[in-house]
């Protein structure tokens, strides 16, 4: 019966998680699908909390907005076949010094360099730091370590330009880009905003060579934009100095007949994942375009892609609901609250960037 009860004792620590899993080692990652796994409780989580972040946005923050429940905040990913290192910041920026990250895309990149500025700032509290915003740019530099993290607020990647028909959404031009040029790391994401329709629709004509579009099957206008962006990838960057990563589509939780809840409002009162392995709902039909496109790419010029989707899926509670800036007059199913989910996807680009 002892022998038992033992036994139970190791399953559930197994299974839970105790906060002081090991750390991946170089080869075990090399062997395993970091995005293939589940969600496990661990007590030392999370990352970080945010009195330890003094520069969170405030729609991020769902603690600070009224959030009562704590759980969401306690989930680690736990890979399939290995475990993730554990987040070192200090070890982060002594890896990188001299170099610059540069975040590009819409909200949900803001989301990621925001939690990736937090977590670095938790771990070397006491180094000085800069946040300078500018029009769509934001620079975050820890001058001791020599480090830029920098977020460009980019929607669709490709161009969006005011012409005397007005606002038009330039498939095939990406003049934007210049400045992504020079930068260590690149981290893209697109997806949200090609879905917006009448008034927070930013553009009113689609544009692609000389014909010129009222509206586009929005899936096949998102391929047509990343094939632009692609083919820029291959015309200037150099592999082998800047390392190019693609966040993979972020979820939003909108339709709880998705998860097996029809009864569900949007994400509101979700306080747990949904475990297993799958989501019922399926893959992202925006997931499954971008990995066309990446698959489409020379292999010399190798896109990384954090494939968040599916373990993003998963997490119906991490979103602000309620707790986000407007209350219950806006709703928010889309970001994610910070410390959450976020988190993770640093951890894994992390991991990435340790592997290789």
């Amino acid at each position: 019966m002892g022998i038992l009860i033992v036994l139970f004792i190791l399953l559930f620590i197994h299974i839970h998680g105790n906060g002081h899993h090991k750390e991946a080692k170089g080869n075990a990652l090399s062997n395993c699908d970091l995005f293939q796994g589940n969600w496990v409780v661990d007590d030392s989580y999370p990352l970080y909390t945010t009195s330890q972040c003094p520069f969170i946005i405030k729609e991020f923050d769902c603690q600070k907005n009224g959030r009562p429940d704590k759980l969401y905040v306690k989930y680690r990913w736990q890979p399939k076949g290995c475990n993730l290192p554990r987040f070192n910041g200090e070890d982060f920026l002594r890896r990188l010094t001299g170099k610059s990250i540069l975040f590009v895309g819409d909200s949900l990149s803001l989301n990621q360099w925001q939690s990736l500025t937090c977590m670095l700032y938790k771990d070397v509290p006491h180094a000085n730091y800069t946040l300078v915003r500018t029009g769509d740019l934001s620079t975050f530099t820890f001058p001791s370590y020599d480090v830029k993290v920098m977020l460009s607020r980019n929607a669709f990647l490709v161009d969006t330009v005011n012409e005397s028909i007005g606002r038009v959404l330039k498939l095939d031009s990406i003049e934007g880009a210049k400045m992504w040029k020079g930068n260590d790391i690149l981290i893209f994401d697109s997806w949200h905003w090609w879905l917006h329709t009448g008034r927070k629709q930013p553009w009113d004509f689609i544009q692609e060579g000389n014909h010129t579009y009222k509206d586009m099957n929005r899936l096949v206008a998102y391929e047509k934009g990343l094939k632009t962006w692609a083919k820029w990838v291959e015309d200037n960057v150099d592999p082998n100095k800047t390392r190019i990563f693609f966040q993979g589509v972020s979820p939003d939780h909108l339709d709880g007949a998705k998860w097996g809840q029809p009864s569900a409002r949007f994400c509101e009162g979700q306080k747990v994942p949904v475990f297993g392995l799958n989501y019922p709902g399926g893959p992202h039909p925006a997931e499954l375009v971008l990995e066309k496109v990446l698959r489409g790419m020379s292999k010399s010029k190798h896109v990384y892609l954090l494939n968040i989707t599916t373990l993003s899926q998963m997490r119906k509670d991490g979103h602000p609901s309620v707790y986000g800036h407007g209350g219950h007059r806006d709703m928010d199913c889309s970001h994610w609250c910070l410390p959450g989910l976020p988190d993770t996807w640093n951890l894994l680009l992390n991991a990435a960037l340790i592997h290789n």
